[in-house]
């Protein structure tokens, strides 16, 4: 991958400096003439790829998803723990930690507890919500499923041979 790119990025300078000679052997300048055809049908194929609705879709909800884990994160730090530290005695979950001592030439060394401990309340919250939003999903596409199923089909009409047959036993019954 780095050849193609080197390749292009001469046959560019290339087509940049018209007063400067390279010295590309004839089969060089046949490579990278395919090079720059397969980077072009690449970049294509990533634009043809990019522009699906899925992606687009996806990438709506990375950007969302990132905005409610900001909204998560100011629940548990502001909403959430300072009245679980006010109940254990005024504990900043942020600032626990557990400092191991210097050692010679060495700055010491802490444990970060208390922060894990609050981001894993966050984790714990964020897959709440998206279990609850699931399970939401699921209610509905299951309640969907009922009322396709309660509704019977009406029956299929009949086709024109069997309305010309009954027409005939009709008849029949009448002789």
């Amino acid at each position: 991958m780095v050849s193609i790119l080197l390749f292009n990025v001469i046959v560019l300078l290339k087509n940049e400096c018209k007063d400067t000679v390279f010295f590309v052997p004839l089969h060089f300048h046949t490579l990278l003439t395919l090079n720059f055809t397969i980077m072009k049908k690449f970049l294509q194929e990533f634009k043809d790829f990019a522009m699906r609705g899925n992606v687009v879709d996806m990438a709506v909800g990375v950007i969302i998803g990132g905005a409610f884990g900001k909204i998560v994160t100011s629940l548990v730090n502001d909403i959430l723990m300072p009245p679980i530290g006010w109940l254990l005695g005024g504990t900043d979950f942020t600032k626990l930690s557990l400092k191991f001592p210097a050692r010679e030439g060495m700055d010491p060394v802490t444990w970060n507890y208390g922060n894990f401990i609050q981001v894993t309340i966050d984790f714990l919250i964020v897959a709440l919500c998206i279990f609850l939003v699931i399970k939401g999903i699921n209610k509905l596409s299951s309640l969907r499923k009922k009322e396709e199923e309660a509704a019977p089909a009406p029956a299929p009409e009949p086709s024109k041979e069997e309305v010309l047959l009954t027409e005939i036993r009709d008849i029949l019954k009448t002789k």
